[in-house]
């Protein structure tokens, strides 16, 4: 099976669009979303339906902070993810966007799934509540070792990332290249993250997913030149902050 792993598709129709596109032409079989489908952009509904149809359909999905935040009003919930200001901005005017079948949605999603030997979560697999940010070899190895699968797929990171840790214990890790085929060794772990669909920040504003093969354990990271403009105009016409209009065109 060939499977079409997004993240952090941030309410950008426009990348989406692009990125689902282009696993079609890479007879892509399941797809599977880990998480923050809402948050800086201008389109949360058309991306939350989107995803919701695509889970009917049998793909997985599991929740992220801005998909926690927004169902979560602060004075109800105790535990809150760190935003800053214009984050949390967006998560109100997100509110208001989105009906309540997707909000129900959006509420019953999961923390993490297992599938076999597959585990998906949007950030790390230790403790996935507190939403901790994998950026090097020490918080990844914290991941797989909670995780206990043999390959973890995450995002929250928001630029393309691949772990290894080894049978006997030692971490490494990659920074991959678009379109480059990497071949999996069955007697390691690994942490596998796409990088962002709907806001990238590797000062490439181009949009990233990956596909895992599971016959020839492979994984393809792929970057997708989609219209980021139109998508960044649609932030300002919203109303929303201005910054997350920049990040789309400058990739940051």
């Amino acid at each position: 099976m060939r499977l079409a792993l997004l993240t952090d598709l941030h309410a950008n129709r426009e990348a989406v669009e692009a990125c689902l596109a282009h696993a079609e032409g890479q007879r892509v079989d399941q797809y599977a979303f880990t998480g923050d489908f809402v948050g800086y952009g201008a389109d949360p509904a058309w991306v939350v339906k989107t995803v919701m149809d695509y889970v009917g359909r049998g793909a997985v999905a599991v929740q992220g902070n801005h998909d926690y935040s927004v169902v979560r009003p602060a004075s109800r919930e105790p535990v809150r993810p760190q935003m800053h200001a214009e984050a949390r901005e967006v998560i109100e005017w997100t509110r208001s966007q989105l009906d309540p079948g997707q909000m129900a949605f959006l509420a019953d999603l999961p923390l993490t799934q297992k599938h076999g030997n597959a585990c998906f979560v949007h950030a790390s697999a230790w403790e996935p509540i507190r939403w901790e940010y994998v950026t090097g070899v020490e918080e990844a190895e914290r991941s797989l070792k909670a995780s206990r699968s043999r390959i973890v797929f995450s995002g929250h990171v928001h630029a393309p990332a691949l772990y290894r840790r080894a049978d006997d214990g030692r971490m490494g890790s990659h920074v991959p290249q678009a379109g480059q085929r990497i071949a999996l060794q069955p007697q390691h772990q690994y942490l596998v993250l796409p990088g962002a669909v709907g806001q990238p920040r590797d000062q490439n504003n181009a949009a990233c997913y990956a596909v895992f093969d599971d016959e020839d354990r492979s994984i393809t990271y792929f970057r997708i030149p989609y219209d980021h403009g139109a998508a960044a105009r649609k932030v300002i016409a919203a109303g929303l902050p201005i910054v997350f209009a920049m990040r789309l065109v400058e990739g940051i």
